[in-house]
C-alpha cells in the first residue's frame, strides 16, 4: 500500500485539490456494507464574503474494490477550511472526488449547512439507488430549527 498520511506526520493541505486521498482494498471484498463517516464541524469559505461557512457533513458509501484512508479523508475534508465555495459545489465536489478515485458501489453525502442570512441550505447528493439489501440508515441529523 502506498499511503501518504496514516502512521507519518502530515501537514494540513493548503487546498481541496492539493489534498491527497488514499485508498486501501477493501478488507471485506464481495460484502454489501455501509461505510459512514461524519464531520459535525466542517468549514469552508464563502466565495462572494469569505466568511466561514459551517456545516455537518454525512458521508454514506458502500465499498468497492478499496476504502478511504480516514486519516487522508480527515485532512481532505479540513483542507477546505480556506476554500471558497457555495455550499451546493462543496457538497457535491467531495462525494464526486471520491466516486471518481474510489468508485464505491454506491455513495451519499448529506451537508447540513448551518443558517447565514437567516436561511440553512441542506444539499445531498449520491450515484443511484442503494444496492439490494443494502441497510442504509437515517443520517440523524435533524433539520435546523433554530435557537429553541
Amino acid at each position: 500500500m502506498d499511503l501518504t498520511h496514516l502512521g507519518q506526520t502530515s501537514a494540513l493541505p493548503t487546498s481541496p485539490e492539493d489534498a491527497r486521498l488514499d485508498y486501501v482494498p477493501n478488507p471485506r471484498l464481495g460484502r454489501l456494507y455501509l461505510v459512514r463517516f461524519t464531520a459535525p464541524e466542517f468549514t469552508s469559505l464563502c466565495p462572494v464574503t469569505g466568511q466561514p461557512d459551517f456545516a455537518h457533513i454525512v458521508l454514506d458509501y458502500c465499498p468497492g474494490e478499496t476504502i478511504v484512508e480516514s486519516k487522508s479523508l480527515k485532512l481532505f475534508l479540513h483542507s477546505f477550511r480556506n476554500h471558497c465555495g457555495f455550499h451546493e459545489d462543496v457538497t457535491v465536489g467531495i462525494a464526486e472526488r471520491l466516486v471518481e478515485e474510489m468508485r464505491p458501489t454506491w455513495l451519499r453525502i448529506g451537508g447540513y449547512w448551518y443558517p447565514r442570512g437567516g436561511i440553512p441550505i441542506d444539499v445531498f447528493w449520491q450515484t443511484g439507488a442503494p444496492p439490494d439489501g443494502l441497510w442504509v440508515p437515517d443520517q440523524g441529523v435533524a433539520s435546523y430549527r433554530g435557537r429553541g
